[in-house]
């Protein structure tokens, strides 16, 4: 699926709004933004995915964990694939433990698909994309 430059450009700019109204604006989340996905901390959390107007898919992960990074070139796929209708976001356990331990995250990579602020699904390993969109596909 291709995307247009214009497109493109409006979702940029979307995303690195959301990302000021939730107080985030360091380079990394900067990063992460132009390749569709946002980074959460235990600050921003809830106010994002409660206030997301579109389902919430989020990769919890770590970097040190082989399979999370294995995954990530997938999300930022589904990301681009997605744009417009779901939002894609990471958090990091190791540096948000109290947002890991509230979705009790035992092992990495985990995704929970939020719908409307509160978890709809989840999936748990790096199982790849057809797995993963299939669940992404159930809430869309």
């Amino acid at each position: 699926m291709e995307r247009d430059e214009e497109l493109e450009r409006i979702l940029q700019r979307k995303l690195e709004r959301m990302l000021r109204k939730t107080g985030g604006s360091s380079a990394l989340r900067m990063e992460s933004a132009r390749k569709g996905v946002i980074e959460l901390n235990s600050k921003d959390f809830d106010k994002f995915v409660a206030n997301a107007n579109a389902p919430v898919l989020v990769d919890f992960w770590a970097a040190w964990c082989a399979p999370c990074l294995a995954m990530a070139p997938i999300i930022e796929e589904l990301a681009r694939d997605y744009a417009g209708r779901v939002l894609f976001a990471k958090v990091n356990v190791d540096e948000n433990p109290d947002v890991a331990s509230r979705f009790g995250i035992m092992a990495i990579p985990t995704f929970i698909l939020f719908k409307g602020g509160k978890p709809v699904d989840r999936m748990i390993g790096a199982a790849g994309r057809e797995p993963l969109e299939r669940m992404i596909k159930k809430w869309v």
